[in-house]
């Protein structure tokens, strides 16, 4: 088990951007599958985005919903991994979580951590 620490979430009106970060402790971070989910009220939590570890951090995908808006990366140094949200819509609102994945990219590793707010306004 690693620690998941996510920050970086906030209040924003529609079109906005926001920048959500994951700290994960470990010590060989380099080699895990990272992923962004999220969590809406009364929802099942949904997948947003994952990347690949360090041999293949080429690799990443997004749910359609959003593509071309939303830019996952990591920064190993860091042990970092971040959700870039630009053009954020009010259906964007939700409880954002990172987790480890599996190699086949399917499934979470560890507990959740606490996640972090992000609610767009109209």
């Amino acid at each position: 088990q690693v620690q998941l620490v996510e920050s970086g979430g906030g209040s924003v009106q529609a079109g906005g951007s926001l920048r959500l970060s994951c700290v994960v402790t470990g010590r060989v971070f380099g080699t895990y599958n990272m992923g962004w989910f999220r969590q809406a009220p009364g929802k099942e939590r949904e997948f947003v985005a994952h990347i690949g570890n360090i041999a293949n951090s080429g690799y990443t995908a997004y749910a359609d919903s959003v593509k071309g808006r939303f830019t996952i990366s990591r920064d190993n140094s860091k042990q970092t991994v971040y959700l870039q949200m630009n053009n954020l819509k009010p259906e964007d609102t939700a409880v954002y979580d990172c987790n480890r994945l599996t190699s086949d990219y399917k499934d979470p590793v560890d507990s959740w951590g606490q996640g972090t707010q992000v609610t767009v306004t109209s």
